[in-house]
């Protein structure tokens, strides 16, 4: 039995001011509407550099000590997909847009008024929650089903 599989290596990152967090209305078709901003990590880069660099990219942020709070991960043709989950709260630079979709601050309380990714909110409680490292969904007879430990 071979004990390895093909694996796609993501990042997401929330990253808060205060009582906002900043969401991107992503402009992809297979995962659209207001997400964390994040992207796949490049062959030889580290986690925490992918996640660096994917912010300046697509928030014109730059973020220091970003921290890892879970990880996402579902099925795929043949292997996995990981999302690294992290947040940040120290950042410099200007907001801007990028290719991948608008970046807005958001309250939130505020939240359900935006038209977020279907699962947005169970990915902010893992990113949020001092008990939770992980979101993984399983897929039975094409039903997926969100678990989070």
């Amino acid at each position: 039995m071979d004990r390895t599989e093909r694996v796609e290596l993501t990042t997401l990152c929330m990253i808060c001011r205060g009582n906002q967090i900043l969401l991107q209305n992503r402009t992809k078709k297979d995962w659209s509407g207001y997400a964390f901003p994040g992207g796949h990590v490049e062959p030889g880069e580290s986690i925490v550099a992918s996640v660096i660099r994917e912010m300046q990219e697509e928030t014109g942020l730059t973020i220091r000590n970003p921290r890892l709070c879970g990880v996402k991960q579902f099925p795929i043709e043949g292997g996995r997909y990981i999302v690294f989950l992290f947040r940040a709260d120290c950042f410099e630079g200007e907001l801007q847009d990028s290719e991948e979709g608008t970046v807005e601050w958001a309250d939130r309380d505020r939240l359900s008024s935006y038209a977020m990714v279907d699962d947005m909110e169970d990915l902010i409680r893992v990113m949020d929650s001092d008990k939770l490292t992980e979101f993984q969904y399983i897929i039975d007879k094409e039903e997926w089903t969100a678990v989070l430990h």
